[in-house]
């Protein structure tokens, strides 16, 4: 992984003492090498920040093609990139370096925009066309590795982080249409962010850009199969592809020059990477996994068990409520979004002892929840969609013509929800309630219900939702808001990259999650056992507890357990201090008088306003450390 910032001026030309700037404020991804290129003419420059994990000697970016018109900077692994190469050269390309990165150029040669159908892998690049004079950048399918944009002051300016984009010029500053969407939903859809003047490349995307344009182009999507569509076949088939499919992935993402480790949790996600990545390794992997002081979220014994399963070492890293405190505001700057629980910061002191014991590489189980539903409410969704959950009333009948006749006059969203998309996602119910009370902190016109129905906005309704059983429906839209915005960037990338550790994720290889998307439901939900699929396929791998153990979502210890904590008083101190001043619209009034009844209310009443004073909280910290 590396980080990467691109200038490509079209009112004036860049600066290069811009780019090093930016670089310089994001050394944390890329601490083993820095270059920067500049095209003739000044036009565009490429910088590049490198964390070296494949060919560490003739790696180092900008890389360039032959003739050298061509010029790119890669963030990211591509794997499978030697049978490219392999291919590449056969039809006349030269190779200067043994880097995977270095195939983005010839197969850009040979397809054009389309060579991102071609890469497999966690990427984002940018690449300069001399002889067009275009820019392209493209991000992966899932957006696992992060890429910011900005238009404005005559330049269109491409960074790894946003506090690079600030470095190089951009105004920091909230976009405050965004600011509540984001904070009641950690998601806006099309490139939306919070920071102003700041979008991002969505994933499955890419850019073309030249002088007078820019244009944005969708190349991948989920296309989950409508209702009927799937041949039936046997369990035990399903679960012998899929197997195959994450033997493959996680085979390819051991491809180091560096050792590979893995973290892991007492769930079954982590368990079959651990596993699998036992059985490829010629020597003892090292797994590393997190001990809470709170007994009822520590995993430690689970994780011992499989990691003594698999035969392998298990490093155990403590962490109390004043670790949490103390490294809460690093967390923050480095993750530049919100969080709803510490399990950032408990991310980012993981990834910090992988860093200590001499590790580039880990593999993680982040993905498969979002690929084989696992999280509970996707087990409501396929409730609700079988006739079991009558009594919830959010499914629309079919032959109900009128969506009023099964709904109270006064619920406002779920009827519009309804009339779009014919059903209610199961895992906006507790978002209403976090949302509106997140919308009660401030003095705004649009109900929240708005909000929330405004994210629906850009989404492909009829091209990818209609006509889709109610769990892949909902499947797709976590996927295209919580995955990218929230969990690929609180508890993968940032967190990793923060001590310059790469994390790679095979549950979230293509060719796995397009064989899942066209699974039917029932290999995902099976009744009432969730990740069917993956826990068949991976049966003969794990002790009986990692197979049967059910979803348990990683949370750090809460925020409001404990009015003497240290996090907890931090959280008071800021919410009653001047950081709340940087943040547009806010009530204090209304802030201080929650945090003022906090001490008498009872555990159930404290667990209500968790999400919403905690988010509100990272949003104060996020906001003093960018001066927004």
């Amino acid at each position: 992984m590396c980080g990467i910032v691109a200038i490509l001026g079209q009112e004036k030309n860049p600066s290069r003492e811009a780019v090093a700037r930016g670089l310089k404020s994001i050394h944390h991804r890329g601490p083993d090498a820095s270059r920067i290129w500049k095209s003739d003419g000044g036009h565009a420059i490429l910088g590049h920040k490198r964390l070296s994990i494949l060919d560490l000697n003739t790696g180092d970016q900008p890389l360039t093609n032959e003739d050298k018109t061509l010029h790119v900077v890669v963030n990211g692994e591509l794997y499978g990139f030697e049978e490219i190469r392999k291919d590449l050269e056969t039809r006349g390309h030269c190779f200067r370096t043994r880097s995977d990165s270095e195939i983005v150029l010839h197969l850009y040669e040979e397809y054009g925009p389309a060579c991102v159908s071609h890469l497999r892998g966690e990427f984002s690049f940018v690449l300069w066309d001399e002889k067009k004079r275009t820019l392209f950048a493209a991000r992966d399918r899932f957006g696992i590795k992060p890429l910011f944009y900005s238009h404005s002051n005559g330049q269109l300016s491409f960074a790894s982080e946003v506090k690079a984009l600030h470095a190089i010029g951009i105004e920091a500053g909230w976009n405050e249409d965004v600011l509540v969407q984001m904070l009641g939903l950690h998601s806006s859809n099309s490139g939306k962010s919070k920071f102003r003047h700041i979008k991002t490349v969505p994933p499955g995307h890419y850019i073309v850009a030249n002088r007078e344009n820019v244009t944005v182009t969708q190349y991948w999507d989920f296309d989950f199969p409508r209702e009927g569509e799937l041949d039936v076949l046997p369990d035990r088939e399903y679960a012998e592809k899929f197997r195959s499919l994450l033997d493959e992935s996680v085979r390819i993402r051991m491809r180091a020059d560096v050792p590979v480790g893995c973290y892991l949790s007492g769930g079954i996600d982590s368990c079959s990477i651990l596993a699998l990545m036992a059985r490829f390794s010629s020597s003892p992997v090292r797994a590393f996994t997190l001990k809470f002081d709170n007994p009822a979220l520590d995993e430690s014994i689970l994780a011992q068990e499989m990691a003594s399963h698999a035969g392998t070492a298990c490093d155990i890293i403590p962490v109390s409520q004043a670790d949490l405190a103390d490294n809460f505001s690093d967390a923050i700057w480095h993750a530049e979004t919100i969080f709803a629980n510490p399990h950032g910061v408990a991310k980012f002191l993981l990834s910090r002892a992988v860093r200590n014991a001499g590790y580039k590489v880990v593999l993680t189980g982040e993905g498969a929840d979002e690929i084989v539903a696992g999280y509970p409410h996707f087990s409501q969704d396929f409730s609700r969609s079988s006739g079991a959950d009558t009594d919830s009333m959010r499914l629309l009948p079919e032959k109900n013509t009128d969506p009023r006749a099964i709904l109270p006059t006064d619920d406002r969203v779920s009827l519009l929800l309804m009339e779009r998309l014919g059903y209610f996602p199961a895992f906006l119910d507790p978002l209403q309630e976090i949302g509106r009370k997140i919308a009660d902190f401030f003095q705004v016109s649009a109900p929240f219900d708005k909000i929330l129905l405004s994210c629906l906005d850009d989404m492909n309704i009829v091209g990818q939702l209609k006509g889709r059983h109610a769990v892949n429906q909902s499947l797709y839209l976590w996927n295209k808001t919580y995955l990218p915005e929230y969990i690929l960037t609180t508890l993968g990338d940032r967190m990793e990259m923060a001590h310059s550790v790469e994390g790679r994720v095979p549950f979230l290889d293509h060719h796995l999650v397009e064989f899942t998307r066209s699974l039917p439901v029932k290999q995902k939900i099976n009744g009432t056992i969730e990740k069917f699929v993956l826990r068949e396929a991976m049966r003969p791998f794990l002790p009986q507890a990692a197979y049967e153990r059910k979803k348990h979502t990683f949370v750090a210890p809460p925020l409001l357990s404990k009015a003497d904590t240290p996090l907890h008083m931090m959280m008071q101190d800021t919410l009653r201090g001047g950081a709340l001043n940087r943040i547009p619209l806010v009530d204090k009034k209304a802030v201080a008088r929650i945090l003022d009844v906090l001490p008498r209310l009872d555990a159930d009443a404290k667990a209500v306003w968790e999400i919403p004073l905690m988010e509100l909280f990272s949003a104060a910290v996020l906001a003093d450390k960018f001066h927004l």
